[in-house]
């Protein structure tokens, strides 16, 4: 399976109210990583300290960076219609959801997947479900943790490893299949139509 596995890195906790600070997506064909996306994003507002103890981003490293609206049409495209993965999925999904309806801006097209509760079904047992946690318990290579690629990264790797264990035990792993399994509302973003510029002369 083809899909993109992404993370965002935020200056708080609510999505009305904060704001993404760091996009990143990388994109797989089975577990095989073919290419990375990331940008620092200016939210527009100093970044909290609390913020920076967790993901190491400073005003510093914003300052001159892209505001949001100019970074979703390239992350949309970056997506296209492929499935999405990210852990917690809807912490994620209800920040960009925000900024997408906003700006009425591109959106990707495929269904939102969440390895969070999918992990808790298909590996029972384990001390709690943390990414960083699952990530050790599978050895994957890791280094850095809190930043968004990276994060990416481990958050893809976890989602290949859940495919081959549906694989093994001959059940069905398909997008739908993952969504049914978790038993929640399938996550889509909105897409609006481009701006016509000459409608508006």
């Amino acid at each position: 399976m083809k899909f993109v596995a992404f993370d965002l890195e935020t200056t708080g906790t609510k999505p009305t109210a904060d704001r993404i600070v760091e996009i990143g997506a990388v994109l797989f064909d089975g577990d095989n990583a073919l290419k990375g996306y990331g940008t620092l994003v200016n939210p527009g507002v100093p970044v909290p300290p609390d913020a920076s103890a967790v993901n190491g981003i400073t005003d510093d490293m914003l300052r001159g960076k892209p505001p949001i609206a100019e970074v979703l049409g390239e992350f949309a495209a970056f997506c296209g219609d492929l499935p999405l993965v990210a852990h917690n999925a809807p912490f994620d999904f209800k920040f960009l959801l925000e900024d997408i309806k906003l700006h009425r801006a591109a959106a990707p097209k495929g269904v939102v997947l969440d390895t969070l509760p999918l992990a808790r079904k298909i590996f029972p047992g384990l001390p709690n479900y943390r990414l960083g946690t699952l990530v050790r318990h599978f050895g994957f290579p890791s280094g850095t943790f809190h930043r968004a690629e990276e994060d990416s990264a481990y958050c893809g790797l976890l989602f290949t490893k859940i495919l081959q264990t549906l694989e093994l035990r001959h059940e069905p792993c398909a997008a739908d299949d993952l969504v049914r399994l978790v038993g929640k509302q399938e996550l889509r973003f909105p897409q609006f139509a481009p701006t016509n510029q000459l409608d508006l002369f």
